[in-house]
């Protein structure tokens, strides 16, 4: 049986947790959520120890595994990697213990001093709480599952769960089992195995920066499915694959060189593939029928057609309360928070209640503040506020696009907070704030070197360029400009603020929308004027803000007598081959004239008035990193601002002069 008891002393303040496991009666203890916040009744969920002796722990919503901790390897359960993380193994001592009688784990904490608890939540989740005598509450400070593809079986069988992708797609040789789209049916093989047959040709393709699956789901006893895990055992490579490749049951194998085989059989369940910069990620050998390496080339098939299309905002914008708390989550849309999710408390903990003196700026959404987590790492919150106008579609949309998008010139997302009414996104820290604050701060302007800069505008030419190009949906930022550009502490750029961004379908070029959002002064004409926007409204953006950073002047601030703005100005300048004039002064003499003449030619090539005249951003980079490239004259800049603007149409805008984004109706 399985028995699971919790021991707060008042005198000692720490928590002990066991897990129980014996053969000598048929009585089960389990640790179960309340039925909801105010009732204590047994809820849906449970904690409960796998009767088939591996040593593990099982998250259950009636007979569904949801979760599993994967079997003891003698310092930590397989698939809770931080528990040897020095934040979590320094302050518990972990216990197992097992004889012919009984099996049991348990914990304790070293520092008798610190309060904490362990509880299952009304959505699911386990959470270990730590009392903060201060503010008199518990905060959470390790909670699972945290991910969506930390959810046992989310994708089916033989199917791999992305989170970077926000898709699952099948395995090499397998193709989807026909379930209707959004549901878990997983996927079937394309050629059945040899094995069994007496011509056992069998082989293994491999599967490089996973996280290893479970396996596969078998009948246990007449109440409850439990997915069995790997087998493990000591062996060296070809023993393991050997041993492996002789059991018609065995599906895939693992082996490390401290001489560990594992062995999976049955449906592979639970397979997750990681980032290549995960330090989490494994080897695993899948097993495909002889047939899929006769060729000598493997598989052929089109991986495109073995991809499970799940309905994107569902995934993305769907909290893993949700997937744990729904009866079949994966075939309703819901329309809750993005994930992971922080706790209130520990966001007010980390920037001091959101102290002034943490405070690194604000804009037309709200207040910016520096934090730090229980860990040490550094964070900064953006909080936004009620006046902002912009709510929770806003908070959705720039979760959606940035926690799945992967690059060095894209601001990383941490995670979001949505308790007591708050709109929160934590993002990782820069050390260095925004761009503006270098080119048009009166403390700090002036520290920009010329080398500098041509790394900043080629780093953010490169984020561009990923957005609109390589990544898995074409994406168009809508608001770029210096505020939104981040700095990293060796001034690495960082594209931020995805809240107004569009994601476009890889066959569409532009789209129209009635309500104009952005900064006057980075808009391009035909979207300030018609609302039509496409990735050529970022290469208008992207000229602007590049004019901004060789000239050190503001595009919506600047006003000259010849000129209406600072595209205009750079125009004039360009005509009477004066462009000299428009670089910054501080650089001196750092910028050769002939990089002078080509950067300006660049950034007026992108503000052209046609959006069809624009350069793409491939070609930018082109022309930025290759002085090879030939360039073209530029045609007429458009000419706006937000003054002349606002009485051009009756459309309602969002905009800003000042370099605000900002949510203010009115008639235009």
């Amino acid at each position: 049986m399985a028995r699971l008891f919790a021991a707060i002393s008042s005198c000692m303040a720490t928590f002990a947790w066991e897990l129980i496991s014996t053969n000598k009666t048929g009585k089960v203890w389990s640790l179960t959520s309340w039925l909801d916040q105010a009732d204590p009744n047994k809820g849906n969920f449970e904690l409960k120890m796998d009767p088939k002796k591996s040593n593990g722990v099982f998250l259950m919503r009636g007979t569904e595994i949801l979760w599993m901790s994967g079997p003891w390897n003698g310092y930590g359960f397989a698939f809770l990697p931080e528990m040897l993380s020095p934040y979590i193994f320094n302050y518990f001592n972990y216990s197992m213990y097992s004889d012919e009688n009984e099996t049991y784990f348990s914990y304790s904490l070293y520092n008798s001093s610190v309060i904490t608890r362990f509880i299952i939540d009304v959505t699911g989740h386990m959470r270990e709480l730590l009392w903060f005598e201060e503010s008199q509450q518990w905060m959470s400070i390790w909670s699972e599952p945290r991910q969506f593809c930390e959810v046992l079986n989310s994708c089916g069988p033989f199917s791999s769960c992305s989170e970077d992708t926000t898709s699952c797609r099948c395995l090499r040789g397998f193709y989807p089992s026909g379930k209707q789209q959004g549901q878990d049916g997983g996927c079937m093989r394309r050629v059945a195995l040899t094995c069994g047959n007496g011509d056992n040709r069998d082989g293994f393709f491999m599967m490089n920066d996973v996280r290893y699956p479970v396996s596969s789901t078998q009948q246990i006893n007449s109440s409850y499915n439990f997915p069995s895990g790997p087998q493990v055992s000591n062996s060296d490579a070809k023993a393991c694959g050997e041993a492996c490749l002789s059991n018609c049951t065995c599906s895939a194998y693992a082996y490390n060189t401290s001489g560990l085989c594992l062995r999976w059989y049955g449906d592979i369940l639970g397979l997750e593939q990681l980032s290549a910069e995960d330090p989490n990620g494994r080897t695993i050998f899948i097993k495909l029928a002889a047939s899929k390496f006769d060729n000598g080339r493997g598989d052929r098939e089109d991986p495109s057609q073995d991809i499970l299309l799940f309905d994107m905002e569902m995934s993305i914008t769907t909290s893993s309360s949700n997937f744990l708390g729904s009866e079949n989550p994966r075939k309703q849309k819901r329309k809750d928070a993005p994930f992971p999710l922080f706790s209130f408390d520990s966001i007010s903990l980390a920037t001091d209640d959101f102290s002034s003196e943490n405070k690194l700026g604000e804009g037309g959404f709200g207040p910016v503040y520096k934090g730090k987590l229980l860990n040490g790492k550094e964070i900064a919150v953006k909080r936004l506020s009620k006046r902002s106008g912009q709510g929770l579609e806003e908070l959705k949309n720039e979760t959606m696009l940035i926690a799945k998008l992967q690059h060095r010139n894209l601001v990383r997302l941490l995670g979001c907070c949505l308790e007591q009414g708050e709109k929160i996104l934590i993002y990782e820290f820069m050390p260095n704030k925004s761009l503006d604050l270098f080119l048009f701060g009166s403390d700090i302007e002036g520290l920009l070197d010329w080398g500098t800069r041509v790394r900043i505008i080629e780093g953010i030419a490169q984020g561009l360029l990923y957005l609109h190009q390589y990544s898995r949906l074409r994406i168009i930022h809508r608001d770029l400009k210096a505020s939104n550009i981040l700095l990293d502490n060796e001034m690495n750029p960082k594209i931020s603020d995805f809240g107004l961004a569009r994601m476009f379908g890889d066959a569409k070029l532009q789209a129209n929308t009635n309500r104009i959002v952005g900064t006057y002064g980075y808009m391009s004409p035909e979207y300030a004027m018609e609302g039509l926007f496409s990735i050529k409204s970022d290469v208008f953006s992207f000229g602007v803000l590049l004019l901004e950073i060789i000239s050190g002047k503001k595009s919506t601030g600047f006003y000259h007598c010849s000129s209406l703005n600072l595209v205009g100005h750079a125009w004039e300048l360009w005509k009477g081959d004066r462009v000299v004039e428009l670089m910054d002064p501080k650089l001196k003499d750092q910028i050769p004239c002939r990089m002078q003449q080509r950067y300006v030619n660049v950034a007026l090539l992108c503000v052209q008035e046609m959006a069809a005249d624009r350069p793409t951003m491939s070609e930018v980079v082109a022309m930025l990193t290759n002085e090879l490239t030939v360039l073209n004259s530029p045609k007429k800049p458009a000419f706006s601002n937000a003054r002349n603007m606002t009485n051009s149409s009756n459309q309602p805008a969002n905009f800003s002069v000042n370099n605000v984004t900002v949510s203010l109706m009115e008639p235009r």
